[in-house]
């Protein structure tokens, strides 16, 4: 694999100036931004994450003010006791996207959370406080107690609420491919912790966080 030193001078050139780059980089949120983020916040972009999946984003957002109202602000210990019947009457509600599964699945992700608040005193430190140089572990552990986390939906969801993560889309994985990290799109865990290394060197080496390095490899490659 190439070191960060050559990431960085691509990404010069492609943008032009350093100005241009810093432009195009996502910033993380800070360990006290994500510990302040109170429990509903993250019932509702997990939700959010789940609906948008799929399916065109704008569509998704600009109906989200009626999911608000529906999954009562998602709170979740409110969320938590609807019932079957009433998941089934909100297929009746045209103002949402009515699909069933992912209805479904809004209590089911707000036990998760109320499990982790529970165990971690609040979502927000268990996110916070886990490390970066083992991102990967926790998307999987997202994947396997939430529901309809499947794919990208984890580390997207981790992203959409500021935790500093890589996101393996296409064209990052089509960069670490290039450059013979892996030899496909990493599912297997084999692949993802070869990833993971990848990313932590780079992190090493420049002090950026996960995420504008996984835009800048994005970058990389040729459309």
């Amino acid at each position: 694999m190439r070191d960060y030193r050559w990431l960085h001078e691509f990404c010069l050139n492609r943008f032009g100036s350093a100005k241009a780059l810093e432009a195009q980089l996502p910033q993380p949120r800070t360990p006290a931004q994500l510990r302040a983020m109170p429990i509903d916040r993250y019932l509702s972009t997990l939700a959010l994450r789940v609906f948008r999946a799929g399916l065109k984003h704008s569509l998704v957002d600009a109906k989200w003010p009626a999911f608000e109202q529906v999954f009562f602000g998602f709170d979740p210990e409110k969320v938590v006791l609807m019932s079957a019947e009433h998941l089934e009457r909100l297929m009746q509600d045209t103002r949402i996207i009515r699909h069933l599964g992912k209805l479904k699945s809004v209590p089911r992700n707000a036990q998760m959370l109320l499990d982790i608040e529970k165990s971690h005193g609040s979502v927000g430190t268990f996110i916070a406080d886990w490390p970066v140089t083992d991102i990967v572990n926790l998307w999987k552990y997202l994947t396997k107690h939430g529901n309809q986390l499947g794919g990208l939906s984890a580390p997207r969801f981790l992203r959409m609420v500021g935790k500093d993560t890589f996101v393996p889309t296409q064209d990052t994985s089509a960069a670490l491919i290039a450059q013979k990290i892996i030899d496909k799109a990493p599912t297997s865990q084999r692949d993802l912790a070869a990833v993971q290394d990848a990313f932590n060197q780079w992190h090493a080496e420049s002090g950026r966080p996960l995420c504008q390095l996984s835009v800048m490899l994005a970058h990389t490659v040729n459309h």
